[in-house]
This record gives C-alpha cells, sequence and structure tokens, in this order.
C-alpha cells in the first residue's frame, strides 16, 4: 500500500480566533516562515488507480493546497497543518485498515475522498477512535445514517436532490418523453436504482438502455432509444471514453433532442478533448459552479489556478474538498482543541460556510442532527455545454429554486 506524507512548511502568526466566522478567500501568498509545535494531521484517505481514480486526486490534491494556505496564514492553533495519505482503491475490503492506519498515524481528521462504498467501512473506525471523517464528494445519504453516523459528514447535494433538479427541468421545458443511456458499472447501476424510480413519477421513461463501461459500439442502443421517439435523454456514465462515445451517437442520430448528463462528465476536462468538435454542444450535466454569480467559486478557480497552472479547470470536487477543509479549519479553531469530540461538537454548531459551489448565497451547515453540509437545491446548477465541447455556463433553459 502507497504511503504518501506530506509536511506543508507554515507561516509566523496566529491566525485571529475572530475571523473563525466564515470562510479565508484562497490566496496564492507564499510566504513560509517555520511554526513550532506539534502538526495538526489531515488524514486523507485516497484511490488514485480504482473506481474513483477520476475524481479522487483531484479533492485530495486540493486539500494539500487548502492545508498548505493555512501554513502560510499561520497554522492553526499556532500549529503547522500536515497531510498524510493512503491508498484504498475504493475497495470495501482495505477502507477499514487504510482509515486505522491514518489514524495510527496521527490523524486529528479524516478526509475520505474514495467511492461510497469504501467510504461506509470507515465509519465504524472513525466512530470508534472519535476522529471526524469528511467525505466532501459522497452522494449516498445513507453515510450520515445510523449507525455509526455520529463523525460522519459529506457536502455534496444527495441523489434526491438531483432528481427533484431533473424532474423541474423536465417540467419547465414541457418534456414528456424520457430516454436513459447508461453504462453498465456497478457505480452507475447502483445510480440507476435511485434516479429510476424517481423519474417514473415525473415523466414517461420510453427507452432505457445500457452498455458495458468499454464499448466501442452504441449505435444498437441509441437506434431503440430513436425508436422510442424521446424527446429527451439522459446519458448515465462515469464519463470517460463510454460519455464520448454516448454523446456522439446521440448527437449523429437525434441531433434536435436534448441531452441531458449527470456530474461525470462535467468535471473531467481531459474527456473533453476526447470528443469530436462540437460533439458535447448544447449537452447539460449536473453541475455545482456557478463561475458566473458566486464570487467564492471565481476565488477558488483563481486561487487553483495560480497553484496548479493557469489552464487549470476546477472541478466541483476541487469546490466541495476546499469546503471540507474550510468546515475543519473553523472547528478546530472554535473548540481550540485537537481532541476529536471538542472538534465534533463544534462542527456541529450550525453556524453557516459561505460555499465555494452552488449559487451565490448557498451555505453549508453541520448540526447534531445534520451532517450533510447542503442547504438546499442551488448547490446544483445544470450547466451547458458550448460548440468547443467545455462547459459555458448556467443553462438558461432551468436552474433549481435557491431558497
Amino acid at each position: 500500500m502507497k504511503s504518501i506524507r506530506i509536511l506543508s512548511v507554515a507561516a509566523a502568526a496566529v491566525l485571529a480566533l475572530s475571523a473563525c466566522g466564515g470562510a479565508d478567500k484562497p490566496t496564492a501568498t507564499r510566504t513560509t516562515p517555520a511554526l513550532t509545535g506539534e502538526p495538526i494531521i489531515f488524514g486523507v484517505q485516497q484511490d488514485s488507480h480504482g473506481p474513483a481514480a477520476a475524481y479522487s486526486p483531484i479533492a485530495a490534491k486540493t486539500i494539500k493546497h487548502a492545508a498548505d494556505q493555512i501554513n502560510e496564514q499561520g497554522g492553526l492553533l499556532g500549529r503547522p497543518v500536515k497531510v498524510i495519505v493512503e491508498e484504498d482503491e475504493s475497495d470495501p475490503t482495505k477502507a477499514p485498515s487504510v482509515a486505522r492506519k491514518l489514524i495510527d498515524g496521527g490523524a486529528h481528521v479524516l478526509f475520505t475522498t474514495t467511492s461510497s462504498a469504501a467510504i461506509v467501512q470507515t465509519k465504524a473506525v472513525a466512530q470508534q477512535a472519535k476522529k471526524p471523517n469528511m467525505a466532501a464528494l459522497a452522494l449516498t445519504p445513507s453515510l450520515v445514517s445510523p449507525p455509526d453516523h455520529d463523525y460522519m459528514y459529506t457536502l455534496a447535494n444527495p441523489l434526491a436532490d438531483w432528481t427533484q433538479v431533473y424532474c423541474g427541468a423536465f417540467k419547465a421545458k414541457g418534456y414528456q418523453k424520457l430516454a436513459v443511456l447508461s453504462d453498465a458499472s456497478v457505480t452507475i447501476q447502483g445510480l440507476q436504482k435511485v434516479l429510476m424510480p424517481e423519474f417514473a413519477k415525473c415523466i414517461n421513461v420510453v427507452a432505457n438502455e445500457s452498455a458495458p463501461v468499454d464499448t466501442a459500439d452504441l449505435n444498437a442502443q441509441v437506434a431503440k432509444i430513436k425508436a422510442a421517439d424521446p424527446d429527451v435523454v439522459l446519458v448515465d456514465s462515469v464519463g470517460g471514453n463510454f460519455e464520448v462515445l454516448a454523446q456522439t451517437t446521440l448527437s449523429q442520430q437525434l441531433p434536435k433532442v436534448q441531452r441531458f448528463s449527470v456530474a461525470s462528465i462535467g468535471n473531467q476536462p481531459d474527456t473533453w478533448k476526447l470528443a469530436q468538435p462540437g460533439a458535447f454542444k448544447g449537452m447539460v450535466f449536473m453541475g455545482s459552479l456557478d463561475t458566473a454569480n458566486n464570487d467564492r467559486t471565481k476565488q477558488l478557480q483563481k486561487f487553483l489556478a495560480e497553484r496548479n497552472g493557469e489552464k487549470y479547470q476546477m472541478t466541483a470536487y476541487d469546490a466541495q474538498a476546499w469546503d471540507s477543509v474550510q468546515m475543519v479549519k473553523r472547528a478546530i479553531q472554535k473548540s481550540n482543541s485537537t481532541d476529536g469530540e471538542k472538534i465534533n461538537q463544534a462542527l456541529q454548531s450550525g453556524e453557516p460556510l459561505p460555499s465555494s459551489f452552488g449559487g451565490a448565497n448557498f451555505q453549508l451547515t453541520f448540526t447534531s442532527s445534520k451532517h450533510l453540509g447542503s442547504n438546499g437545491l442551488c448547490g446544483l446548477v445544470l450547466t451547458e455545454f458550448g460548440s468547443n465541447n467545455k462547459p459555458e455556463g448556467p443553462w438558461a433553459g432551468y436552474q433549481p429554486p435557491c431558497k
């Protein structure tokens, strides 16, 4: 099992506790005179080779950047923040031992960025050790439900919110007939079990086709979809080559039918380059970034471009990972402690954190009975691809209401 240990060098002055009320603006300052004292350790559980490899390393890297910035601005409680990373390959059989290894390595807080199937196996470990466990990217609400949920937290909007937004869009545009094309991966078929019953309540599902994730030809499936005469199509996939093939085939055979997708493709910049010119044009995916209206999103994009290179394309994974660190940072400051129980209590204060994803007014909160950080549907942004096969901004057709 590969182990990576990274110690961020710190700055001189301690952050004033009066600044605990909200998230700091990302800055690219790199003044790093050394701090003293035992480090506060963030333990990151990562998957760079398994099912979550498309997003887990992105989140892990941004957690490191966030820790670097904390150190550059004075550390936490006058101490440096250290990030340690371990791999679990999203393997449920490995995940508990990896979580224990992070805790044995001194982690005060866990950040699990792997698949939900692996994360759920870390719940009991975190509960027993009394260490907060931040699963910022997870969509499965059962992660923060009993048993062993007292130290478990998620930030992203759950799938129930997705179906509300999709159905809202279908209704707003007057769509009557939905066709779905999915890959046959375990991850997506699990997603299908959640989405399809809800779609059946709001629209007539006229076709539901699936193919292996590594298929090289979707003409047969798309021909069946075309024969069903839908007025809207949803591609449900892990992204990658399957999504490229699906969108290309659909754009050729059903050029006038509105296409939707799930979140995967919107957060895979390397995949966009693989599509034929214009293949993604007009396709709408379930996004979480509103760079047009959320100043915090703009600030984070600038920060990450300065750290990762000016051409870096920020994803929702970056924003959710960043916000998870800000929640933990604030809790450590408020509790003035590295004790897991005290940090956990501070996380549950109910104090809102303005979010780096979602709409301009979107906020995150945790309480003793609410461990899912998102507050309402405007953490989601239906985002449209332009003719250059890149997201160009919020879709004009419909956006979820923000309360």
